[in-house]
């Protein structure tokens, strides 16, 4: 077997203990959010690093909520100064601030990203959410972040702070693929994996909300003749969310 189906086997190993390990709880995220939609809540999603890649999953594309935001600080983010956002994710007393800038209210719903799960901010930012109101899910790398001490002076990890915890089911350090006379291990599924949860969330949601006899608002491809169905959204929501 070559390194990249190795990869690939290793990927699908993980989406498939994320189906038998996971479901009950995906389902709970999709009721938790069903019922936030259907009283004209919100859903935001925050990472650090690459996980800032799963904030953005949620937002702004096909088949996607129209009442999503991602939470989103440059600071944090990888395109501008990534070494210095690796020390700043470990730094206590932003995440509240940032959360100010968005008009988060009680009964939304936050994801809050982060496969080691032991940096300050996303704890902070779980805890921040909770404290709020919010309905709060972690997406996070248990094996890997049991396995490391947190960097929260209050000793918790993400899946303590969090009201629910969705397991991506990843390895330690991430990195899946050994190769031969190669000394270090490549290729990380925790995005592939936590893309997945977002969208399964997402999808739960939006059924559990139509199930209650709401039809949430989505949007759909720009790609296609979607412009028309996607102003009248853009134009409602813009002012509701920094990111429009």
């Amino acid at each position: 077997m070559s390194a990249s189906e190795d990869f690939f086997e290793t990927v699908l190993a993980h989406f498939q203990k994320v189906r038998s390990t996971q479901w009950s709880k995906i389902q709970l995220a999709g009721e938790w959010l069903g019922e936030s939609l259907a009283k004209e809540g919100w859903l935001y999603a925050f990472g650090t690093g690459h996980s800032h890649l799963l904030a953005e999953e949620v937002f702004y594309r096909a088949g996607g909520l129209a009442r999503a935001t991602p939470i989103l600080d440059p600071r944090l983010m990888l395109h501008e100064a990534a070494i210095q956002a690796t020390y700043n994710e470990r730094e206590t007393g932003c995440a509240s601030q940032i959360l100010d800038r968005y008009p988060v209210h009680a009964g939304d719903v936050l994801i809050v990203a982060s496969n080691s799960g032991r940096n300050a901010v996303p704890i902070e930012m779980a805890i921040a959410g909770r404290e709020r109101g919010l309905k709060v899910i972690a997406i996070t790398n248990l094996n890997h972040s049991l396995a490391w001490p947190a960097r929260h002076p209050s000793g918790k990890r993400l899946a303590d702070a969090a009201d629910l915890v969705l397991d991506t089911c990843g390895i330690e350090g991430d990195a899946a693929t050994r190769l031969a006379s190669f000394p270090y291990p490549v290729g990380s599924p925790s995005t592939s994996t936590g893309a997945l949860l977002m969208n399964l969330i997402i999808v739960a949601g939006i059924e559990s909300a139509v199930r209650l006899g709401y039809q949430p608002e989505v949007f759909i491809s720009s790609n296609t003749d979607g412009d028309d169905h996607n102003d009248r959204l853009l134009q409602k929501y813009r002012p509701l969310n920094p990111h429009l």
